[in-house]
């Protein structure tokens, strides 16, 4: 991890090997594709990331419609679109859990080209806290991605902030699902999310979805080449 990489906690998607479940933000890490590791634990049981999914709390933080909506319902937390200048931040954030293999490993450029499906959580005084992303995968269907938290501010529902507006996020875009890969089970089912089969979509749009070349669809298919990434994680989903 870079010298000055602060640790994260992580309990969203993108899963990259087996971890015995540590709990980020306490319940819950999103995993799969993209998701969240879940270095340390995570805000574990009440504070803040507690709450399943994400923020548990249950519903996502609806603010004024416009370009910064914040989530005001977590005090002294505050969640924005991300920026380009967030991408080396996320980075330096997530780089532990994939070296922990908790999250897979994205280059700059993946990043940069998603950098509209991500939030970040940002302190009083603006400073990063945490991150999350909503990839969509089929027209009612989505995934959590990449969502984790500075470890020095676990248990501040910080994770549950994200979550809620990657929530409401998905509601906007028409969405009806979510998915996550994780090993942050508690954190999730405090956000509505329960254990998921593998057979979530007809075959129809499972033929279209295995054409994609995302490694995140690829988990969410099951697909052989990335069982190894998705070994001792959780397939849960939510009914928006």
């Amino acid at each position: 991890m870079p010298a000055d990489a602060t640790p994260a906690h992580a309990m969203g998607t993108d899963v990259g090997a087996q971890r015995p479940g540590e709990g980020a933000e306490s319940g819950g890490g999103a995993g799969s594709g993209g998701g969240a590791g879940s270095g340390g634990g995570a805000e574990s049981g009440g504070g803040a990331e507690s709450g399943g999914g994400a923020e548990s709390g249950g519903g996502a933080e609806r603010g004024p419609r416009g370009a910064e909506r914040g989530t005001a319902k977590r005090p002294g937390v505050t969640v924005r679109r991300a920026r380009t200048s967030d991408v080396p931040w996320i980075q330096k954030l997530t780089e532990p859990l994939v070296q922990e293999r908790v999250l897979l490993g994205k280059d700059s450029v993946v990043l940069y080209e998603a950098v509209q499906e991500f939030r970040i959580a940002v302190d009083e005084q603006g400073t990063p806290i945490g991150c999350g992303a909503l990839h969509v995968f089929w027209e009612d269907l989505g995934e959590v991605r990449t969502l984790a938290v500075d470890r020095e501010h676990l248990g501040r529902g910080v994770g549950h902030a994200l979550l809620e507006r990657i929530e409401e996020d998905a509601r906007e875009l028409g969405l009806s699902r979510l998915f996550c890969l994780t090993f942050e089970v508690s954190f999730f089912e405090r956000h509505d999310f329960t254990a998921s089969p593998l057979s979530l979509v007809a075959p129809e749009v499972y033929m279209e979805l295995v054409r994609s070349p995302d490694e995140g669809v690829a988990e969410f298919l099951d697909l052989a080449r990335v069982k190894p990434n998705t070994l001792g994680n959780t397939r849960m989903l939510k009914h928006l």
